[in-house]
């Protein structure tokens, strides 16, 4: 039985089944992930997306899944208690269907002849939710039934209100003015916000308690309000507090009913705050409620949000003979970027959302996704990024996005972190031909006093690796690259020790090949860059420092038959044929090959078929193998996870994409697509009980080949493994690269194709792409013609005249 299929008209994936749905599709009922989709809507910063977040309790990690946290909705007809998203009651539907698409949600259920559509999203530029929901009697009879809402209110500090519960079970305050309901806990003290659920009807009662409305010992499958058919009234005092409406709905036959409720979130300057005496100016939530005071209105905001996403997504697109790549490239893997640039690793299913705030390197490596979409965020996100790094050229490892300053209880000490600054801006200005980005004064450690032009933070960060290497000219891994569980700087035998925080040695031996091999593919690119803006100096300097990083690869980093990883703390090679276990990484192989180690002499060819041989699986590439079955001090936290899962033998979804771009280097289009497919989620719906996760987002791992649950995907959407998928697949495979002056077209691709179509926006112009693979070869460009005039080399010049151009490429 076919269990989801994606609707080209409308964009959306619909998940349709007449019985208990699978976990992933159980999952759409919950509170965080509404969160994820909807709250991508206007390309909505993290900044604004941080305060929509606080709105309602985050319970991660939910046993059993998908319970608690969640926008439910319940209908009571007679007696009968069902909801149309089947969780939370978990009654068996009619019908399920569940729409996800751009921006929104939109889930129908049908039951004893009664259907029931619910739509939540964010529009665009509005601090909150709209949930439409749409009752329909489809039977012969007239119906009378009851529909509540509810959602339960965070306390505004996630790791607070999960410990504190001496303050927190007594501090729970509500409001109740006609059908909203307004949390106004902590309100009348150090806060000037508040949030408030409202729904465009008269109620027939509402619950702010949360005990009122579920029961003593109720869970949410059957709370005491609904199971009443009632509601109490209640007014939250302390405790928990909650908002559900209770909405008597009589329907005639065929008459279907529709309401708007908003769960929104404001802001009052502090002498603003009151109406009257502990009575909350509520001025601009009702200025939001009567935005949204008919379906109309929604519609009209549901219309924007479709266009919103349609111009977002016409940057890129392509028509090819691949309906799953199509659908991978032209939607779904755009539309995650976006989401990664707006939530970044801070929250989601499998994340706390709490305390982390946003990676350097993770920020780095998901602008290469999203900045051809939006520019301006991207250069933003760069300043922002640079301006948390040290002056030594080093970088605090993460940041906080409300306060831009880096978090220095984490610290730093990542090596391979200043490096992704480099190909961020590189990136940047391939893409937009901004030069003037390295002239900003730029402070280090938010330090105003200590600002220099960005040029210098790209030096300074380049400068990091050379003045920080190990005895054998390899560069020092520090407290890890970017495998942070590789901890060769850690020895930790206290339980509960962080491993990524935690150094017992001086961190002047241990090693990493990958941050080598990150310099020579990104010190090429500082050196191009550097020679572009007319600095010859530093551009022979960086090329000498890159060709000598190259030498010692080759001389101290390759193993005979792939690249080695590192060299941990005894100086003892890692990911070695000399190993017991871990014997080969996947991270060293494509960095290595994508920086040219290896590719004259054919070592490269080796390194890239002992991936196959050794790390290849159905279901993609293993991180490493032999798994680690037994605890090595001297390598840390990778040696802890079972043998197939995480960092220990995982199928790490984000480096996967490095071995497709080494392929593609090589010119092995056929092994980088066929590893694209691998992981891609188009094509993993075929084995969507085994795989788990939602068939349209990329997941961090899927279980590897030593695992019990082999195949199993965790942690979707908040992963780098988005915006190395799309460069994999746009630059490297489909080949259309931004330079620095213009559009560089080189494919890698599978032999058998015919050609494809690319319509690429790129500073104002709108290229209209035709390759043609006549004699089916991976690579090479034979021919390109722009405007039906042949132009020399595989670069589409810059026209600057914001029209429609068409461009010919023949392969052969």
């Amino acid at each position: 039985m076919k269990y989801g299929f994606f609707d080209d008209a409308k964009k959306e994936y619909v998940i349709t089944t007449p019985t208990t749905p699978y976990p992933w599709i159980n999952y759409l009922g919950s509170q965080e992930f509404f969160s994820l989709i909807s709250n991508t809507a206007g390309g909505y910063s993290f900044y604004k997306d941080a305060k929509l977040r606080r709105i309602t309790r985050y319970r991660y990690n939910n046993v059993p899944l998908d319970l608690g946290g969640g926008r439910y909705y319940y209908l009571y007809d007679n007696g009968d208690i069902w909801s149309p998203g089947y969780a939370p009651a978990k009654t068996e539907l009619d019908s399920y269907e569940c729409r996800h698409g751009m921006g929104y949600t939109k889930i129908t259920g049908k039951r004893n002849e009664i259907e029931t559509e619910v739509t939540f999203f964010v529009p665009l530029d509005f601090n909150g939710e709209v949930h439409k929901v749409v009752v329909k009697n489809t039977g012969s009879a007239k119906k009378e039934v009851k529909l509540f809402s509810f959602i339960e209110w965070c306390l505004w500090n996630a790791q607070d209100d999960q410990t504190n519960f001496q303050r927190n079970f007594n501090t729970g305050e509500v409001e109740i003015k006609g059908s909203v309901i307004y949390h106004k806990t902590e309100y009348k003290e150090r806060r000037d916000h508040y949030a408030f659920f409202s729904v465009n009807a008269p109620i027939d009662g509402y619950d702010s308690d949360r005990e009122s409305f579920l029961g003593t010992y109720n869970g949410f499958e059957k709370p005491q309000a609904v199971a009443a058919g009632k509601s109490n009234n209640s007014v939250a005092d302390g405790w928990s507090p909650v908002a559900s409406h209770s909405l008597a709905v009589t329907l005639e036959p065929g008459e279907a009913k529709e309401y708007v409720f908003i769960l929104g979130y404001v802001e009052n300057p502090i002498e603003e705050k009151w109406e009257s005496k502990n009575v909350i100016n509520k001025k601009k939530a009702e200025a939001m409620i009567a935005q949204f005071n008919d379906s109309k209105a929604v519609d009209k905001a549901l219309d924007d949000l479709a266009a919103y996403w349609d111009g977002l997504l016409s940057k890129y697109t392509i028509k090819s003979a691949d309906d799953k790549l199509n659908r991978m490239v032209n939607i779904w893997n755009q539309y995650q970027c976006m989401v990664t640039f707006n939530l970044s690793r801070s929250a989601s299913y499998f994340e706390s959302g709490i305390g982390r705030g946003m990676g350097f390197r993770d920020s780095n490596q998901d602008l290469l996704g999203f900045l051809h979409q939006i520019p301006d965020r991207a250069r933003e996100r760069i300043i922002d990024l640079a301006s948390t790094q040290l002056e030594d050229g080093g970088a605090y490892h993460q940041y906080q996005p409300l306060t831009k300053r880096g978090n220095d209880e984490i610290g730093g000490n990542f090596n391979d972190d200043p490096l992704w600054l480099i190909l961020a801006v590189v990136a940047y200005i391939k893409e937009t031909g901004d030069y003037s980005i390295l002239e900003v004064m730029t402070p280090f450690d938010n330090d105003d006093s200590k600002a220099t032009p960005l040029s210098d933070h790209l030096k300074r960060s380049f400068d990091h690796v050379i003045h920080n290497v190990g005895p054998h000219g390899l560069p020092l891994i520090g407290r890890a690259d970017w495998n942070d569980c590789l901890n060769l700087n850690c020895f930790s035998t206290e339980p509960g020790e962080p491993f990524q925080t935690t150094t017992s040695k001086d961190g002047r031996v241990a090693e990493s090949v990958m941050i080598a091999g990150m310099f020579v593919y990104i010190g090429k690119e500082y050196e191009v860059l550097m020679d572009k803006i007319g600095n010859k100096a530093e551009a022979k300097r960086a090329g000498l420092e890159v060709d000598k990083m190259k030498t010692v690869i080759m001389e101290h980093g390759f193993d005979g038959e792939w690249f080695l990883r590192a060299y941990d703390d005894f100086g003892r090679k890692v990911g070695s044929n000399e190993c017991e276990e871990g014997k080969i990484f996947i991270e060293s192989q494509g960095f290595c090959v994508m920086g040219g180690c290896g590719t004259k002499d054919g070592k490269a060819i080796k390194a890239l078929d002992a991936v196959e041989e050794r790390l290849g699986t159905k279901y993609g590439l293993v991180l490493n193998n032999p798994a680690f079955t037994k605890y090595y001090v001297e390598y840390g936290e990778i040696s802890t996870y079972p043998a197939g899962y995480k960092e220990n033998a995982g199928i790490f979804c984000h480096n996967n994409a490095w071995i497709m771009c080494a392929e593609a280097v090589v010119g092995r289009g056929d092994k980088a697509f066929d590893y694209y497919t691998r992981i891609a989620p188009a094509y993993t719906e075929e084995y969507s009980e085994i795989h788990r996760m939602e068939p349209y987002v990329y997941s961090q791992m899927v279980a590897g080949k030593d695992a019990k649950r082999f195949g199993e995907a965790k942690n979707s959407w908040l992963t780098g493994t988005a915006s190395w998928n799309f460069v994999a697949i746009t630059q490297y495979i489909l080949g259309i690269k931004p330079d620095y002056d213009g559009l560089m077209v080189d494919p890698s691709i599978p032999t058998a194709w015919d050609g494809y179509e690319i319509t690429r926006q790129f500073r104002g112009d709108i290229l209209k792409i035709s390759i043609k693979n006549p004699k089916h070869v991976s690579t090479g460009v034979v021919k390109m013609m722009v405007d039906g005039k042949e132009v020399a080399g595989n670069i589409v010049p810059v026209a600057g005249d914001g029209g429609e151009h068409e461009v010919l490429v023949i392969l052969g």
